[in-house]
């Protein structure tokens, strides 16, 4: 009987330290927080990508945070608290790099394209870049420090068209959004933003000898609190899995897996 006893208490004490370690993962407040900054056209993606992450590591609790790539480099190189950075292009993350403020070199996980947005059923009848400069459409643009501003004027360059008269938007998040609301009648953004934004607008393709390859680098930063845990993201987002989800929102793979700026 004691040593039945015995057993009982081991077994009940086991348990009763199972379900408290169970207990302290689901609690919000005893996990790590993992700050991701990352260009606002990830938003949709990253977002599974998070959730999948935290899935597989349940002490850990993924804080996203979206932006223009130029605008969430100025923050954390003025020292916003940040462990991982995944830009949309390659020349914000050469300035971060330069700075010191990364740790390791950024590896190129993505690629993405341009594409012309318009609202849903294209009522202004617009069918290529030239169409942008009519007068009777308002366009909406990304500023022109955003990676997605300076894109648009390489593309508009590529045809030899002017840039138009436009609304100039922190991301392309605002053109998507100032097209879906009425507010403009076409823009320029990539082509996961379009598909991002659902029947609500339509997507007009640039042509491959006009159009832009955006190249996607991401890196652990060097004031990461867990760098393990930061390190562990990007293994994760440079994954086949990873793959699989930014294929799932229309990114491209890394044509060259190589490090960023080789």
């Amino acid at each position: 009987m004691a040593l039945l006893a015995r057993t009982i208490a081991v077994v009940a004490a086991f348990g009763l330290a199972t379900v408290t370690v169970r207990a302290r993962a689901d609690d919000p407040a005893s996990r790590r927080t993992l700050t991701v900054s990352a260009a606002a056209s990830l938003t949709a993606a990253f977002r599974d990508l998070a959730a999948d992450f935290e899935r597989m590591h349940p002490a850990v609790r993924v804080q996203l945070d979206f932006g223009a790539s130029s605008t969430l480099a100025q923050r954390i190189l003025a020292g916003a608290s940040a462990d991982v950075f995944a830009a949309a292009d390659e020349a914000t993350m050469a300035t971060l790099v330069a700075r010191g403020a990364a740790a390791g070199t950024p590896r190129i996980f993505a690629r993405n394209r341009l594409q012309i947005v318009v609202a849903a059923g294209n009522p202004k009848h617009v069918t290529a870049l030239a169409d942008l400069a009519r007068t009777d459409l308002v366009v909406a643009l990304c500023g022109a420090s955003a990676p997605c501003g300076r894109y648009a004027a390489e593309a508009f360059r590529n045809a030899g068209i002017d840039p138009p008269p436009a609304s100039r938007e922190l991301d392309v998040k605002g053109v998507v959004t100032k097209v879906a609301m009425g507010e403009a009648d076409a823009g320029l953004v990539y082509v996961t933003d379009v598909r991002a934004a659902g029947a609500k607008v339509a997507g007009i393709d640039v042509p491959e000898a006009t159009n832009v390859v955006v190249r996607y680098p991401i890196v652990v930063l060097r004031d990461a609190a867990d760098p393990a845990d930061a390190t562990a993201f990007v293994t994760h987002v440079s994954s086949s899995d990873g793959a699989r989800v930014l294929a799932r929102f229309g990114f491209l793979a890394p044509a060259d897996p190589s490090p960023a700026g080789r």
